[in-house]
Order: C-alpha cells, then structure tokens, then sequence
C-alpha cells in the first residue's frame, strides 16, 4: 500500500508532526506551500480572514501526486476554528476519490470544526482517522510519540 502524509505548516508545529508519522508508517512526505507565504502577524490576521471566508491561495506544485496513493494523511493547523486555507486550496482542486484518508490537525486552543470541514470537501473518500494536536512543539516527546502510534495503526 502506498501512504503519503500531506501537511500545510506555518509555524512548524504540523511539520514535526507530519514527519514523525511519516517516518513511523513509511510514507512519503510532502509539505504544502503558498505562491504567496504571509509572514509574521499578518500570516494570522489574513490566514484567519481566508480560513474563515473559505478562501483558496494559490499554492505550489506538490511534486508527487496525490492519487498514485492508498492511504493519504492531511494535516493542518488549527486557524480561526477551522483549516489553513492552503490545505481548502489542495482539497478542492485534488480531486481525491475512492481513498482512505486520515486527517490529522494543530492547535493551540482547540480543534473547533476542522474535521467536520475537511471532511465535507473529502465526500467520496473512506476517513479511517482523525486526530488533534495541541501544542505540538512544546510538548513535543508526548506528541511524538501520540503521532506515532497514530500512524502505526493505520
């Protein structure tokens, strides 16, 4: 079976832990980045404004295809209660059907409507798992060791 894990990171928190699942279930890895990436607060203000408004950046190549795969984890962190508009921008144009995908997100509060968001642009796929974050870099053993056995089991 082939398996990727697929992640949008701003501050590093969802790309540690894409790279610990990676590693521990042996998928390839790719990390999803913005034409355009906001800096600073501004990253904040205008990724909240976008996540909410449903917006969709424009986002680099990925490199790998994402429908050659089996299994496809997607992570990202949480922004304003919901996805970061990069990943809207991947789930809307990738056309995924037919896969069992697992979804993974950051946050620093708390996960809000992330899953069940994701999910609605994922209709067609199997979703075996989900599962949330919280702080990932500061409590980072804890973490990795969670994404881990997350990824084994799936």
């Amino acid at each position: 079976m082939k398996k990727l894990v697929i992640t949008y990171s701003h501050s590093g928190s969802c790309r540690f832990v894409a790279e610990k699942m990676a590693e521990a279930m042996g998928a390839d890895l790719v990390e999803i980045k913005p034409k355009k990436e906001l800096k600073g607060v501004l990253a904040y203000i205008v990724g909240g404004f976008q996540a909410i408004h449903k917006k969709t950046p424009e986002i680099l190549p990925l490199g790998k295809d994402p429908k050659d795969y089996d299994l496809i984890v997607i992570g990202t962190p949480v922004w304003a209660s919901n996805f970061a508009p990069p990943i809207r921008t991947f789930l809307v144009n990738a056309g995924l059907k037919g896969k069992k995908i697992a979804l993974f997100c950051c946050y620093g509060g708390q996960a809000g409507k992330t899953f069940d968001e994701m999910k609605k642009l994922l209709e067609g796929n199997e979703i075996v798992g989900e599962i949330g974050f919280k702080l990932p870099l500061k409590q980072k053993e804890e973490n990795e060791k969670k994404a881990k056995e997350f990824a084994k089991a799936l």
